[in-house]
């Protein structure tokens, strides 16, 4: 069963990579400590001594009297006994192991690939309604009037009924809008097609990307805020020398997760009780508390699973709307969002806009190097002042490991006009591509080797030294930035991918890039075929993973298999822009993803054998994925790719 949201399991948050990394100690010991309890209750049901027993799946055994019982028949016997202190509970060596480290079968597949799973959509309370909310087209308008007469012509509609628009800072509020309800989601639709509103002016009605993007060039052209300063860059460029420059830049992202936002919330006697799809249940709890007035322990989240996510379903606001229009309609409202609400209401990836100088000395290897990173940050959902990414600075940015004896690290201000939330890798997603584009630049421009000289600017094997907040020492203990992993994983996935046996240029060609994030170690090479007409094919990709202690094997290679698919739609098609405020894609017919026939058509997966403390895996397959297929795509064809998607170059 989904857990409901409870302080009592803990961060419930499926966001970050963090789910394995924060609780395999405690699941350890959970396990460890039933396991001792068991054995106990079933010990003294036989009067035997506890050293005495042992287990096998299942089941407690005294081997000595070739008697055994299952867990079952003890747990409740078990459950009556005092819960041991963790210093008398011995863990398994990991020689021991029979499941961590292991490839095992999803326990509840059979009931997802037979349709008996309980995903968002099929939540169902006693005497729901449905509903469809019309949103304000821009973020932050509100209703100046409406006319509902024709949507209440449509078969099926009962009713309209008024959100009212979240008070700054948006964070997970509703957004606002005119809701329709009906006794099924066609009617909601249709209905809610036949309104007439009238929205008043937003701030936002002004922002339009193309000219925002011109904006956020401007912005990274000059000194921004020092976020990491090693050496004297100035002092190293003042001497002249070969200066390299260039300018990235990365579009607005939607999620896009298979199944939109949906939720059911019942509103009664100053309690909710939700049921959701949601990767953050306290989030729900607290989204629905605020909205409402009420105390978060009196709101109820029951769990469902997720339809996919990246993010998106962490914050909650659809389930808070189900729980306002519950509270004004006194019955469970079912709030359903379209595919085109899902695009054109999102909490979208940021726009970013990046500069990277570097000068490189006589063997090729840069002697100085500066960065600079311009995007609105996640904290404009929080803080309507944020202007600056400072606390996104640790997501590929600040923490550069190569070995540069001058470097700097800048981050620049921008404002928001839309809502900004974390997609699946967050900001790595375009720090790695300048970051891993500039490196292959680099190498191109000294002659040398991609492969080569990505090892020659990561360096020797070391420990990089870099300064943490006081939330990250624990992490900076166990997880230090280790350049022998990163190493390591580029060496390896060189190897299986044959690097530099065989020749690039006339429409064939291999890209690199290695990438830490999540604390998790990856390097990938790409290998892309382009035709006469620019097509660009995708026959092969390795990615070799260094994620520390592994748990499921076939959960990392699925998740990076994923993560190449989903590396593909970012860095070929996918791309949102607003003109005056208003989201223009809708669908996926604007809003493309990779088909089946332009998605990699071999992923291979190597994990690397590790006895560090596991890190994360759903996100860090991601950022390399685009920077190593624009290298590849320049050893095809010469041509040097600095914005994503692909679907805006010429490439013949």
């Amino acid at each position: 069963d989904q857990a409901i949201g409870d302080p009592k399991y803990g961060e419930q948050d499926t966001d970050g990579s963090h789910s394995v990394r924060s609780f395999f100690d405690q699941m350890r010991q959970i396990g460890a400590t039933g396991r001792v309890m068991l054995i106990t209750a079933a010990a003294q049901q036989w009067g035997v001594s506890e050293k005495e027993c042992t287990t096998e799946p299942g089941f407690v055994v005294h081997k000595a009297s070739a008697r055994k019982l299952s867990y079952g028949a003890l747990a409740a016997a078990a459950a009556r006994l005092p819960v041991p202190k963790k210093e008398d509970v011995p863990l398994k060596n990991r020689s021991e192991w029979r499941y961590i480290g292991k490839d095992n079968a999803l326990f509840d597949l059979p009931d997802i690939v037979t349709g008996k799973a309980t995903f968002g959509m099929d939540a169902k309370m006693p005497g729901m309604v449905y509903a469809s909310v019309e949103h304000p087209p821009v973020l932050g308008q509100k209703i100046k009037s409406y006319d509902d007469k024709k949507a209440l012509t449509v078969p099926g509609v009962k009713q309209t009924l008024t959100i009212s628009p979240f008070k700054p800072p948006h964070q997970f509020q509703p957004l606002g809008g005119v809701a329709v309800i009906a006794d099924n989601t066609w009617a909601a639709f249709q209905g809610r097609k036949a309104l007439k509103i009238d929205w008043d002016a937003s701030p936002n009605s002004v922002y339009n990307s193309d000219q925002f993007r011109k904006t956020l060039e401007s912005t990274a052209r000059q000194p921004g805020k020092v976020i990491r300063n090693v050496g004297d860059v100035d002092a190293e460029f003042a001497k002249g020398g070969k200066i390299i420059e260039a300018e990235y830049y990365t579009p607005h992202l939607a999620h896009a997760s298979m199944e939109p936002p949906v939720a059911v919330a019942e509103y009664r006697d100053g309690k909710v009780l939700a049921w959701a799809p949601t990767q953050n249940p306290q989030a729900v709890q607290e989204t629905i508390a605020g909205v409402l007035g009420i105390k978060k322990e009196d709101v109820t989240c029951h769990v469902t699973l997720l339809g996919g996510g990246f993010g998106r379903k962490s914050k909650p606001d659809q389930v808070a709307e189900a729980a306002v229009l519950s509270k004004q309609l006194g019955k469970p409202v079912k709030v359903v969002w379209s595919r085109e609400d899902d695009i054109q209401f999102d909490f979208y990836h940021s726009v970013a806009a990046m500069y990277l100088k570097a000068s490189i000395g006589s063997d090729g290897k840069p002697t100085a190097w500066l960065q600079r990173t311009v995007y609105p940050p996640i904290g404009s959902t929080f803080d309507v002042n944020a202007k600056y990414a400072e606390d996104e600075m640790g997501l590929g940015w600040n923490n550069l490991p190569f070995d540069i004896p001058n470097h700097r690290a800048e981050n620049g201000p921008a404002d928001a006009h839309v809502r900004i939330g974390w997609l699946r890798s967050v900001a790595n997603i375009y720090h790695a591509f300048a970051i891993h584009s500039f490196a292959d630049e680099l190498a191109n421009a000294s002659n040398k080797d991609s492969v080569q000289y990505l090892l020659e600017l990561i360096g020797p094997p070391r420990i990089v030294p870099l300064k943490y907040t006081p939330e990250e020492q624990d992490d900076a203990k166990r997880y230090p930035l280790d350049t022998a992993r990163l190493r390591r994983v580029v060496e390896l996935v060189a190897e299986k991918s044959e690097w530099g046996k065989h020749a690039s240029g006339k429409g064939h060609g291999f890209g690199i890039a290695a990438h830490r994030a999540f604390l998790t170690y990856v390097a990938t090479v790409v290998e892309v075929e382009v035709d006469a007409k620019g097509q660009v094919q995708i026959p092969n990709v390795w990615t070799a993973v260094d994620a520390g202690t592994v748990v499921a094997p076939d959960n990392i290679r699925n998740q990076f298999e994923g993560a190449a698919s989903f590396g593909a739609s970012l860095a070929l098609l996918s791309e949102i822009t607003v003109t005056n405020g208003m989201v223009n894609q809708s669908n996926f017919n604007d809003y493309e993803l990779v088909r089946m026939g332009s998605a990699p058509k071999h992923t291979s997966v190597y994990i690397v054998e590790s006895d560090a403390p596991p890190a994360g895996v759903g996100e860090p397959g991601v950022p390399p994925f685009a920077p190593a297929l624009y290298n590849a795509i320049h050893a095809a064809t010469g041509k040097r790719i600095r914005e994503m998607p692909l679907s805006k170059a010429k490439l013949v």
